[in-house]
């Protein structure tokens, strides 16, 4: 990793997430949603909205996950990265997250909740980690954090095998 992340890393106070690079809370919203379809899809009750710090160093990726929330992606800093998305019915996208200075390039990305999804940096020079926000509604819970297989996810997605082995 290189020098320019340590000291994000530090200065943000990062700890490393299970489904790669690096993370901190910054916020979690003191109402919670207890509606019937907030229950049913995550067995209880979910703070409305949290919000974490995502760093992802150059030689990591955010490994295959799914959430049973919409996530969105919020570029910060660093180089931009690709949002690989496998939508349930079996539907591929691949969005670029960063600075709009390329087609199709954006500052935003959304997760809609029960989508498999991973990261990585696009190649490219320093600074050799992407610095994002990520907030998600109904909030985070690692009970609702699924990390997958690659023999979980090829079968579903067998025109996507390199993606898939790159992100698990």
């Amino acid at each position: 990793m290189n020098t320019d992340a340590r000291r994000w890393i530090e200065r943000l106070q990062l700890a490393a997430h299970p489904e790669g690079g690096y993370y901190r809370e910054i916020y979690h919203s003191p109402r919670y949603l207890s509606d019937p379809a907030t229950v049913e899809a995550h067995g209880g009750a979910r703070r409305s909205a949290t919000s974490i710090y995502f760093l992802l160093p150059e030689g990591e990726v955010s490994r295959l996950h799914r959430l049973r929330s919409d996530e969105l992606w919020y570029f910060h800093y660093g180089r931009p990265l690709v949002v690989h998305l496998f939508h349930p019915g079996g539907r591929y996208e691949a969005r670029e997250l960063g600075l709009p200075d390329a087609p199709g390039r954006e500052p935003q990305v959304l997760v809609p909740a029960g989508t498999i999804f991973g990261a990585e940096l696009i190649p490219g020079d320093d600074p050799g980690f992407a610095l994002v926000g990520c907030m998600v509604t109904p909030g985070f819970d690692f009970q609702d954090f699924e990390l997958l297989s690659r023999e979980a996810v090829a079968p579903l997605f067998p025109d996507y095998e390199d993606v898939i082995a790159r992100l698990t």
